[in-house]
């Protein structure tokens, strides 16, 4: 197809976007949206999109994956399209949550038709409902086609399945993309990079732990997306350790139990039971917790919503940032959403359960305004106000509930450990809970003003997941299950693994069975790596470094918090790069999000989007002065 525009011999502008998963989807919607305005009505350019997999949902969201593997947020909750909520200068073009959008699919409204097991997923889909990654790739790659269908006119787009390995070309000219398997590279007016989660190479106890595992026979799987991961080697009956208790540590357990043919019953007294096929490893989990993510909340919010921001927000972050010094998370940071936390969920309290609080709302806010975070008067505040400890909000409780437990016997572990699941699948499925429910809406926000703060450090992110990024509550049933029937075993908080030379095994023990060990033939490190420049298996991350572009102190790619521009070790801002996703120190939280919750990664696609048609036009108008 080719463009046109007022000077015919001109090529029309380019862009490259390396990476085509949901982030590049999602700047394309709003590059769509915005060239009307910024770049022309109707006026094309070229766009070229990069990604050995196919767009919409990129490498983690292929459609090509275990329909085992669900989504950790219900289909209500998760949109591509800007709302009301998000703060932008661009225009708004709502369009439908996933749950949306299988309504259309079983309406006969969606076209093309889905293959039969991806239209019996979308029939079987309410809003409550926890999707499979599949059925999520579908709904980005419909996102991803409405979205290049809204470009202007006669824009062309290529899709290249293959790798970008560097990019070359001066700050004031035009830039040269290299690709894997061609020999001439694209040439771009425009880059941006929307790359999602990289494979890295293993630091240095993750070397160590796999030369140890060569020389003896053994098996061991580094951090990397488990559903990448080749299994094959972790055999039926023998004992694997298990590092980490996130959402890789749900799909490992997935895919080395129903996915090797064992299947969950119904006891009679309701009691969810598995029945081994007997292929399965016996997975001895543990981590520094030493307890599974929380739970996703499985109700909706009613009533009001917390007013957030409210000692967490843009004026805050404004202080923060006109400070001459960087600021200290745990020292500046990390006081000002305790109490946005705590706020959030004073206020559900107060006005949800006002029977178990002590006073009014009214004068408990004033009084909580005026108390420093973390102040004695604070804690007296709330101890006057909320007679049941149970209904105060204590964060270190929540983020490591097993610090100072002790357990005599591994099998007081196991039970302790159900006991623990049991009572927080309880808890986030109860409304007479919903401060839980404010205080994730409060994270969520929080979440949205870090991004302008740049690298933070990697505990708040850990953290965040942690309460706010747990698995659908049926996953902990089915663990509750498989604990039950020994095919997994709990290691305990401060999880530690050592490799033992003298007997060839890795052995693992942690601080809440004093003097207890596992050994083992098999380690897997359940999570994914750190997305550091400069050990990402990358070879455009670490090219872009190796030019000259700045990484932070715990190596993200820094970029300008205004447009996500590039930026180099003097602090200057690249004029035709830029770069969006979990590789830099501008990461938001996910790529898409839940409706209504003013979106960090909507608002910062829609200020890229903007930056970028604004240099598409700049570089348009040098060019046409010169023709």
């Amino acid at each position: 197809m080719s463009a046109t525009s007022d000077h015919p011999s001109r090529s029309p502008a380019t862009i490259v976007i390396v990476g085509a998963g949901p982030r590049a989807t999602g700047l394309i919607e709003r590059i769509a949206a915005n060239a009307p305005e910024l770049y022309g009505d109707g006026v094309p350019f070229e766009l070229h999109l990069v990604d050995p997999h196919p767009p919409g949902g990129g490498r983690i969201w292929r459609p090509d994956q275990s329909p085992l593997l669900w989504m950790n947020s219900m289909a209500e909750d998760v949109t591509m399209f800007t709302d009301e909520s998000v703060e932008r200068e661009g225009p708004l073009r709502p369009g439908p949550s996933l749950a949306e959008w299988a309504g259309q699919v079983r309406a006969g409204e969606v076209s093309p038709a889905l293959p039969p097991e991806l239209a019996a997923e979308a029939a079987a889909l309410t809003g409550q409902s926890f999707a499979t990654r599949r059925l999520q790739s579908a709904y980005l790659r419909w996102v991803y086609e409405r979205s290049v269908a809204a470009l202007p006119p006669g824009t062309t787009v290529h899709e290249h399945r293959d790798r970008a390995v560097r990019v070359t070309g001066p700050r004031d000219g035009r830039q040269q993309v290299w690709l894997e398997r061609r020999t001439a590279p694209i040439t771009a007016d425009a880059v941006v990079l929307t790359l999602g989660h990289l494979d890295a190479e293993p630091d240095a106890e993750q070397r160590a732990l796999s030369a140890f595992a060569a020389e003896h026979g053994l098996v061991h799987l580094p951090p990397e997306y488990t559903a990448d991961s080749d299994l094959s080697g972790l055999r039926p009956g023998e004992p694997v350790l298990v590092r980490g208790l996130g959402l890789a540590f749900v799909d490992l357990m997935l895919l080395l139990t129903e996915g090797r043919g064992g299947r969950y019953e119904r006891g009679p007294d309701g009691e969810l039971v598995y029945r081994p096929s007997g292929r399965e490893p016996v997975l001895y989990a543990g981590s520094r917790r030493g307890v599974p993510y929380h739970a996703k909340i499985g109700y909706s919010l009613d009533g009001e919503r917390p007013p957030v921001p409210r000692f967490f927000g843009p004026a805050q972050v404004d202080a923060l940032l006109s400070r001459p010094e960087r600021p200290d998370f745990r020292r500046d940071i990390w006081p000002l959403i305790t109490k946005e936390l705590g706020f959030a969920h004073y206020h559900r309290l107060f006005t949800a359960h006002p029977e178990r609080t002590a006073g009014e709302w009214s004068a408990f806010e004033e009084k909580y305004a005026a108390c420093p975070p973390g102040s004695p008067a604070l804690d007296a505040l709330v101890t006057a106000a909320v007679p049941d400890p149970a209904d105060r909000l204590g964060l270190d409780a929540l983020d490591r509930p097993l610090t100072g437990l002790r357990f005599p016997t591994e099998e007081a572990l196991q039970q302790g450990l159900r006991a623990h699941i049991e009572a927080d699948l309880a808890r986030r499925h109860d409304p007479a809970h919903s401060p839980d429910l404010a205080v994730f809406l409060a994270l969520l926000s929080v979440y949205g003003q870090l991004t302008r703060l740049g690298d933070i450090g990697g505990w708040w992110h850990g953290f965040f997941s942690f309460l706010a990024s747990g698995p659908p509550g049926p996953r902990l049933e089915q663990l509750l299950a498989l604990s039950r029937a020994g095919v997994v075993r709990f290691l305990g908080a401060e999880t530690t693994v050592t490799a033992d030379p003298l007997r060839g095994v890795f052995r693992a023990s942690s601080a809440s069975v004093p003097g207890h060990a596992v050994e083992a033939r098999a380690l897997v490190e359940a999570r994914l790596p750190e997305p550091t420049v400069d050990r990402s298996r990358d070879s455009l991350l670490r090219s872009l470094h190796r030019d000259g572009a700045a990484a932070t102190p715990a190596g993200l790619l820094a970029v300008s918090p205004a447009d996500a521009r590039v930026l180099d070790r003097a602090g200057h801002p690249h004029p035709r790069r830029f770069a969006l996703g979990p590789h830099t120190d501008a990461r938001a939280s996910g790529a898409f999000a839940r409706p209504r919750t003013n979106a960090p990664a909507f608002r910062q696609n829609d200020a890229t989007a903007r930056a970028l048609l604004r240099c598409l036009r700049d570089l348009s108008c040098r060019a046409s002065l010169a023709v």
